[in-house]
């Protein structure tokens, strides 16, 4: 077991970390405005699981070896920003909120786990993020103190669920301001060239990073 200020100091450095805007945050934003709470959940279920994975990964040494291995590790990048572009295109394509509406009331609202799929990729083919997590998580292991695979789970866990707050933040608040998107039109191109370029800009900062 961990002591109790390793956990607080840990989440005060997560805090941090996923209170900086970036593509997670940017598509938790877009899809909870255009498509509601559900969709804006089923993004934050598909997050969770890709950090999930990357702490799994990161405690196996995965990410020693995508550091240690330049082209494996351009070739994921790359995959990553080409995913992201794609995000873009497709909010800068989608019709305006109140075709969704309907297309919706009609049945034929994209299935929950397309949002899902989003999410995990999004994050999973961010080979910074599984850095990051190999980075921060030995810092605040003890090898004095439980196993080190103990720690490790435990700080996932909390890694997870601290991601998890803070997209249920945007999810919330991208979720009430849809209402007054839907009757703007002006405010709601806005919003969708603003969360598109945004993800634009993290697809071309990527591969020079």
């Amino acid at each position: 077991m961990i002591s109790v200020h390793v956990p607080l100091t840990f989440i005060a450095a997560l805090a941090i970390a996923y209170a900086m805007p970036g593509p997670d945050m940017a598509l938790v934003l877009q899809t909870s405005a255009a498509r509601g709470t559900r969709h804006g959940f089923a993004n934050a279920a598909g997050l969770a699981i890709a950090r999930a994975t990357h702490v799994t990964l990161s405690a196996c040494g995965v990410a020693t070896l995508l550091k240690a291995s330049p082209g494996l590790y351009e070739m994921v990048r790359i995959g990553g920003a080409m995913y992201l572009a794609y995000v873009a295109i497709q909010i800068l394509r989608s019709p305006s909120f109140g075709l969704k509406f309907n297309a919706a009331n009609a049945g034929i609202e994209p299935p929950l786990c397309s949002s899902v799929a989003k999410g995990m990729l999004s994050s999973l083919l961010n080979p910074k993020a599984l850095l990051f997590c190999s980075v921060l998580l030995p810092q605040f292991v003890s090898p004095q103190g439980a196993p080190v695979w103990s720690q490790m789970a435990e700080l996932g866990l909390v890694l997870v669920l601290t991601g998890i707050a803070f997209d249920l933040v945007c999810v919330f608040g991208a979720s009430r301001l849809s209402s007054f998107l839907r009757h703007s039109p002006r405010a709601e191109r806005f919003q969708r060239w603003s969360f598109a370029t945004a993800l634009l800009a993290f697809a071309i900062r990527i591969p020079f990073a």
